[in-house]
C-alpha cells in the first residue's frame, strides 16, 4: 500500500516516464522482499540492513548503475515514508552510492543520423509520423518522455518553438529546425488527421489505432529503422538526445546554451557532451600540426 501510495505522489511530483515509474516498483518490491526473507521488517531497518542489501546485489552481479538507481528509489521511499510520518527515521540518509564510470554517452554522426532520419516512407501515414518523431527527437534533444506528452497546444511552429514537460515538471521552450517544422505540419496535415479516426486527444504523435503513442512505441519504430538500415549499434531515442547535444558542441556551440536546450538542472550533466569525436581531433591536428 505504502509503495503505490509513494509511486503515485512521486510520479506527479517528478513528472516520470511510466518506465521509471515501472522500474521505481520492481526496485522497491525487490527491497521488500529481501525485507521479508529475515533481514529485518520496515520499523527497525536501519544502515546495516541497506548494506546487507547492497551486498546481497553485489553478489548478484547487479551492475553500479542498476544498484544506484535501486538505491536512489529506496532512500526517496524512506523520505516519503518519514515525511508522512510512517517513520521516524530515515536509515539511508548517510550511506554512500557506489561509485560508477562514467561512460561517454552513444552518438551518430551526421551522416549516420540523416540517413536513419530519412530512412521512413513519407508517402505512407505511419512512415510520414515516424519521420517527423525522429526528425523532433535530433532537432529538439527531447526527451522521449517529454515527445510523448506534447500536445497541439505546446506547439508554436511559425516561431520554431515547442513548450515541452521535463523533470520535476519544469517546463522549458525547445527550438525546433525549419526541416523538422515542415515534416510535423505535413504530418498533421497528411497523417495525424486519417490516424486519429474518431478520437479525441490532444497529443501530437499518435499510434496506428488513434491512441496516443508510447515511450515503448518509439523505441520499436527507432529499431525498425535501425535493422532496415543494418546500423550495428544499440541506437535508442536517447541517442538522438545525446548526437543533438554532441553535433551542437562540436560545431561551437556554448556549453550554457546546450544545458539549457536540454534541460539540465546541473551543467555537470552536460559536461560529459564535450567528448570531441574523433573527426574533429583529426581536423583540428590537420589543421595545426606543421608536419601533418
Amino acid at each position: 500500500m505504502w509503495v503505490d501510495e509513494f509511486l503515485q505522489g512521486y510520479s506527479v511530483e517528478r513528472n516520470c516516464s511510466p518506465h521509471t515509474i515501472t522500474n521505481y516498483r520492481v526496485d522497491l518490491e525487490q527491497f521488500l522482499n529481501f525485507l521479508e526473507q529475515g533481514n529485518g521488517e520496515h520499523q527497525i531497518v536501519n544502515h546495516l540492513t541497506i548494506r546487507r542489501f547492497l551486498a546481497y546485489l553485489q553478489n548478484q552481479n547487479y551492475s553500479k548503475k542498476s544498484i544506484n538507481r535501486k538505491l536512489s528509489a529506496i532512500r526517496s521511499f524512506f523520505k516519503y515514508l518519514v515525511k508522512r510520518g510512517y517513520l521516524q527515521k530515515n536509515p539511508i540518509t548517510k550511506l554512500h552510492s557506489p561509485k560508477t564510470e562514467k561512460k561517454l554517452p552513444k552518438f551518430l554522426y551526421q551522416q549516420q543520423i540523416t540517413e536513419l532520419i530519412e530512412a521512413p516512407d513519407i508517402k505512407d501515414e505511419l512512415g510520414l509520423r515516424d519521420r517527423a518523431i525522429m526528425e523532433l527527437l535530433y532537432s529538439s534533444g527531447v526527451r522521449v518522455s517529454e515527445l510523448v506528452n506534447i500536445t497541439l497546444k505546446d506547439l508554436q511552429l511559425a516561431r520554431g518553438l515547442i513548450l515541452v514537460n521535463g523533470k520535476g515538471n519544469k517546463q522549458r521552450y525547445v527550438y525546433v529546425g525549419s526541416k523538422a517544422c515542415e515534416i510535423i505540419n505535413l504530418y498533421l496535415e497528411k497523417s495525424r488527421v486519417k490516424l486519429m479516426k474518431n478520437k479525441k486527444h490532444p497529443y501530437l504523435f499518435v499510434n496506428k489505432f488513434g491512441d496516443a503513442i508510447t515511450d515503448r512505441s518509439i523505441r520499436r519504430i527507432i529499431d525498425k529503422y535501425v535493422d532496415i538500415l543494418a546500423i550495428k549499434l544499440n541506437v535508442s531515442p536517447h541517442t538522438f538526445r545525446h548526437s543533438f547535444a554532441t553535433h551542437l558542441l562540436d560545431n561551437g556551440a556554448d556549453l550554457r546554451a546546450v544545458q539549457e536546450m536540454l534541460g539540465h538542472a546541473n551543467i555537470k550533466t552536460t559536461q560529459i557532451y564535450t567528448h570531441i569525436t574523433k573527426d574533429k581531433l583529426k581536423n583540428v591536428y590537420l589543421a595545426n600540426h606543421p608536419r601533418a
